[in-house]
């Protein structure tokens, strides 16, 4: 029989030394600036997207409430991902743009705080990729939500990392 490693000792920090879920203590980390952006997309057909682009989908502006439903989400992201730390943040911005076929989402998240924002922004994309889906689906039940993920996060112990090919992110 093999010998597993604990989950703790593979670096995993929401496991203890015997496997068991928990909330990491971050009491005794320092407060800095932390920003995350991330980013994903809504595909839909031709006609939907041309209807988002016109703002005449019978519900009112999608990218409009798809945007606040992203903010909402970033600020709500410890009520919903069962580990995640509240934190206070500083701001959210959410951009969603009509390109082609797809609308394209990108979140950025800033705190001053002792834990990251990654899942905050990762919060914010998928809110309002599920808000454009509500949205149109009286229209297009085939929408797909694509490529959610990080792109960059900075600040704290581990510095700054962007994802291979992801265009920098505004400072701020």
């Amino acid at each position: 029989m093999r010998r597993r490693t604990p989950a703790a000792a593979r670096g995993l920090t929401h496991f203890d030394a015997d496997g068991a879920a928990h909330m990491v203590e971050v009491g005794a980390k320092p407060e800095t600036a932390r920003v995350a952006v991330a980013s994903g997309s809504v595909a839909m057909l031709p006609a939907t997207a041309r209807a988002v682009r016109a703002g005449s989908i019978g519900k009112g502006d999608v990218l409009g409430v798809a945007r606040i439903a992203g903010i909402a989400a970033a600020k709500r992201t410890s009520d919903i991902i069962p580990l995640c730390h509240p934190l206070r943040l500083t701001g959210v911005d959410v951009d969603l743009r009509v390109t082609g076929t797809r609308v394209a989402i990108v979140a950025t998240v800033r705190a001053f705080d002792r834990s990251g924002v990654e899942m905050e922004a990762l919060a914010a994309v998928t809110a309002a990729a599920l808000t454009v889906y509500d949205m149109c689906k009286a229209i297009d039940r085939g929408m797909v939500i694509s490529d959610v993920r990080l792109d960059e996060k900075r600040g704290g112990k581990s510095g700054t990392w962007r994802r291979p090919g992801a265009r920098a992110a505004k400072r701020g």
